[in-house]
């Protein structure tokens, strides 16, 4: 018999297998079991180490490398001394061909590429001292994303899924807004060896974003859709031939995929904004497949309790990382200046801001000087910028200060172990015990690294 004080699926299913291997239960029985029992879900809201200053992240990923000398690192030096070289060695500096004004209450410095996330500022802090450890592509994405520029490892919303849970079952936790593929694929948003359904589920920035998701049963009960997709499980598992399912994963994909059913159409649907809503991302929203529709997307799910939600620009080709002419960096940023700008005061509007904490980043910069092609700038991971806004940040200031020509952090260096490690505090979690125990080892997103950047928070 099964134990009827069992509280939680977990218990249940570890029981369960112990008495289908007597003959006790089929596999259809126990995962028709579990389905039915309420509590227990792998992905319910979890507490973590301490009070959380943020209950949800938006991370901007700018695919190629966006030059913070060129956006946000104002520095007077390096207009001065263009072309000329720091020694014999040395690439001519490149001055910025983009003129810099003060914006807000702050007075910081931005670059015309973005005045509309100027007008925000006073919202932000840019942290202006950020070092990775590779400057290839594909590995810093995944060391920036993951933690790792070697073994690819679980991923920063993974991490977060795991360590929290969800506040909407319906929907997935870990969310990735992709129009086309970034470094490394899906490796940017992988669960790695953590269970599957901390991955994040990448959605298709147009009309169709989530591709079958509407029921194809004109109604159905509940219980007749789990039935059905049970039934599904079961004859896979024998077409496996016996092969050993992860039952948990299992049970959860199926439910996020009923209340997808159910509530992702309507969260997916911008149509419902009204105009003023619209207007604050920009003209194009009416494009589904747009960066402002991407944004103002993300602000639906934040708000239906999505845990993560990552939004990349651009994918592997045709991006940030121009080597032959820094001012194609001016069609980008106008794709993206203003949605960025919509959204921080759309949750500051709604109230939402001082709960969802917003990143921005890229894999590295670029450098202060000529690349190979005098137009343009290459990889730089010694020095960069990035920026954060919402859930407990000191907005309108910024920490670390770069040399006069931004190469160099003369104060207050941050690692991206650092960064990680502030964020995942900003959500409520210590770096140090969110660990996964595997292969015989705790890992976890930072290492044996990571500081967290006390100095950033209000």
């Amino acid at each position: 018999m099964i134990p009827a004080d069992l509280s939680n699926r977990r218990d249940f299913l570890r029981q369960a297998t112990a008495l289908s291997t007597m003959g006790g239960l089929s596999i259809h029985n126990r995962l028709a079991c579990a389905a039915a029992m309420n509590g227990g879900h792998p992905l319910e809201p979890k507490l973590g180490h301490h009070v959380a200053r943020a209950k949800h992240l938006i991370l901007f990923f700018f695919t190629g490398g966006l030059s913070h000398v060129d956006t946000f690192d104002y520095k007077p030096k390096l207009q001065q001394d263009h072309g000329k070289k720091l020694s014999q060695n040395e690439k001519p500096l490149k001055a910025s061909p983009w003129k810099f004004q003060p914006y807000g209450a702050c007075g910081k410095m931005v670059s015309e590429l973005f005045s509309n996330v100027g007008s925000v500022v006073d919202e932000i802090c840019f942290l202006h001292t950020v070092r990775g450890d590779s400057a290839g592509h594909s590995a810093a994405t995944l060391g920036m994303l993951t933690g790792s520029i070697t073994i690819p490892m679980p991923s920063i919303g993974s991490w977060l899924s795991y360590g929290l849970g969800t506040l909407n079952t319906n929907l997935p936790p870990f969310v990735v807004l992709a129009a086309k593929e970034p470094y490394n694929a899906y490796l940017a948003w992988d669960a790695s060896f953590l269970p599957g359904y901390h991955k994040g589920t990448r959605l298709f920035p147009g009309s169709n974003p989530l591709p079958n998701v509407e029921s194809p049963v004109a109604s159905v009960t509940r219980r007749e859709l789990e039935s059905m997709m049970l039934s599904d499980l079961n004859l896979e598992h024998f077409e496996r031939h016996g092969r050993e399912l992860d039952l948990q994963s299992r049970i959860a994909s199926i439910q996020t995929a009923q209340g997808l059913m159910r509530e992702a159409p309507e969260a997916f649907d911008i149509r419902r904004e009204p105009q003023h809503v619209l207007d604050l991302y920009g003209g194009n929203t009416s494009d589904p497949a747009s960066f402002a529709a991407q944004c103002l997307t993300a602000r639906r799910l934040v708000e239906r309790g999505v845990r993560v939600v990552n939004l990349f620009d651009v994918g592997s080709n045709s991006n940030w990382d121009h080597h032959g002419d820094i001012t194609q960096h001016a069609g980008l940023a106008k794709n993206v200046d203003r949605p960025i700008a919509g959204l921080i005061k759309d949750l500051r509007q709604r109230g939402l801001l001082d709960d969802t904490l917003i990143v921005g980043c890229s894999e590295f910069g670029r450098t202060p000087w000529e690349d190979a092609d005098p137009k343009g700038r290459g990889h730089y991971n010694r020095n960069f910028t990035c920026f954060l806004a919402g859930g407990g940040v000191n907005g309108g200031t910024s920490h670390g200060l770069s040399d006069e020509y931004g190469a160099t952090a003369v104060e207050n260096p941050v690692h991206t172990h650092d960064l990680h490690a502030t964020i995942l505090h900003l959500m409520g979690l210590d770096h140090t015990q969110l660990t996964y125990r595997y292969s015989g080892r705790d890992f976890r997103l930072t290492d044996i690294h990571g500081n967290v950047i006390h100095q950033v928070f209000a």
